[in-house]
């Protein structure tokens, strides 16, 4: 999924990639029959099939848990950029762990940003800062990647951008559940 000139990816198809990927997520959360947290969502995980299908890969961390069971306390892991900072700060990784992860995916849907920023004199390097200013600031047209603001609908960008707003909520509490993002994708 990483950017590259040789495959600029339209808004459809982004779309369409953020809709598989939650899907995919929301099934491991609540339709297996042991609830799976994959502990790893980013970019790099997510592979394109020869149909620009989404696949979510690299379960080398992810963990089962039993039903009865709200979160893992377990050592930090994962990739910085896409760690859910309540997880970080705690050691407890929840489902909304892996959504705070899918919303960085979706801001780089949006911006074509990789997660981590190159220094620049404002002073944010994470893109999920970057992106949670820019919402507060109304400037988040100014941060799309060009592509998505010429293609996309005006109302179809917000609608993403305020789920993806919702995933990064500092409060893991809350931020949508894995089955409410697919609903909310659906519906663009």
């Amino acid at each position: 999924m990483n950017k590259t000139k040789s495959f600029p990816l339209s808004w459809d198809l982004r779309l369409r990639i953020a809709s598989e990927v939650a899907g995919a997520l929301s099934y491991l959360h609540s339709a297996a029959a042991i609830p799976i947290y994959h502990r790893d969502i980013k970019s790099t995980n997510i592979l394109l099939d020869e149909k620009y299908r989404a696949k979510v890969s690299d379960f080398g961390i992810s963990r089962s848990i039993s039903e009865d069971q709200t979160h893992l306390t377990t050592k930090v892991q994962g990739t910085f950029g896409y760690l859910d900072p309540e997880y970080f700060q705690s050691s407890q990784f929840t489902d909304k762990s892996d959504v705070y992860s899918f919303g960085v995916v979706l801001v780089e849907l949006l911006t074509g940003e990789k997660p981590i920023l190159p220094p620049r004199l404002e002073e944010c390097r994470s893109l999920a800062s970057h992106f949670i200013l820019s919402m507060e600031e109304n400037r988040l047209f100014d941060i799309l990647d060009s592509r998505v603001r010429k293609e996309g609908g005006k109302e179809e960008i917000l609608a993403v951008a305020n789920l993806a707003n919702r995933c990064l909520d500092l409060n893991g509490k809350k931020r949508p559940t894995m089955r409410e993002i697919v609903i909310a994708l659906d519906q663009d």
